[in-house]
């Protein structure tokens, strides 16, 4: 995979890995981020990843591009023999399809499967969180079946409740307030993704992952309920080890 380091304006630094969103990509963005970081450079204000990309922020009263571009590619030399932590995968609870998930059905019919099929496919994946943006502790997944790629929407909604899961193309994600969009609402979870008065607000972060579970609406009426007095848990465990 070739790396590509250029100037960003007067007082960023990008780095390129590629042009490929997948798994292999992201954990070399991560092992770079990891070692970089700890670093801890004077003059570096920000460290921005993308899908393929990473942006490197910086002072140039602290610290010059030269300067800069000669330590990312010692980093990029040491990260390669870096070993990954073991990411956690969140299980998160989705009551699928009614009101909440208004295209379900249209997700069916545009695959040629039935709603269980697709509630089926999309819950029996682990996804990799690629990065948090858009809006605060928006998690973008990747690992979304094939067979339930559905394209956006023509209008989007104005629009969609927080905790939305979506399908956009060949990505889901969930929204963790109300937004517009112009993705595919196939349910909702009761559980908040965002709390700003938490020391880490977003549950989510890049690197770790997600896998869904169905549950029926008496279910997440009672998730609901106990998250919002801080009596629920998200369940977890390390990506590689068993469900039991």
């Amino acid at each position: 995979m070739s790396v590509e380091i250029i100037p960003l304006g007067d007082s960023a630094i990008r780095i390129s890995f590629g042009n490929e969103i997948d798994e292999s990509t992201h954990h070399q963005i991560n092992r770079f981020l990891h070692n970089f970081t700890s670093y801890k450079i004077d003059g570096v204000i920000e460290c921005v990843p993308t899908f393929t990309t990473i942006a490197i922020f910086y002072d140039p009263s602290k610290i010059r591009y030269r300067q800069l571009e000669k330590i990312v590619y010692s980093v990029m030399e040491s990260a390669k023999e870096l070993k990954l932590y073991s990411p956690i995968v969140y299980r998160i609870p989705v009551y699928y399809g009614g009101n909440t998930g208004p295209d379900l059905q249209f997700v069916a019919e545009y695959n040629r499967i039935s709603e269980q099929e697709v509630i089926h496919l999309h819950s029996n994946q682990e996804y990799l969180v690629h990065m948090i943006g858009f809006v605060p502790g928006f998690p973008y997944l990747g690992g979304l079946d094939k067979k339930i790629s559905t394209p956006r929407l023509e209008i989007p909604r104005a629009k969609v409740a927080a905790g939305s899961v979506g399908i956009g193309g060949g990505q889901t994600g969930i929204y963790p307030s109300e937004v517009p969009s112009g993705w595919r609402i196939i349910g909702i979870i009761p559980i908040t993704l965002f709390d700003i008065e938490k020391n880490n607000p977003s549950l989510l972060s890049a690197g770790n992952y997600v896998s869904f579970f169905p549950v029926d609406w008496g279910e997440f009426l009672a998730i609901k309920e106990r998250a919002a007095s801080k009596n629920y848990k998200v369940s977890t465990y390390m990506k590689g080890e068993e469900i039991t």
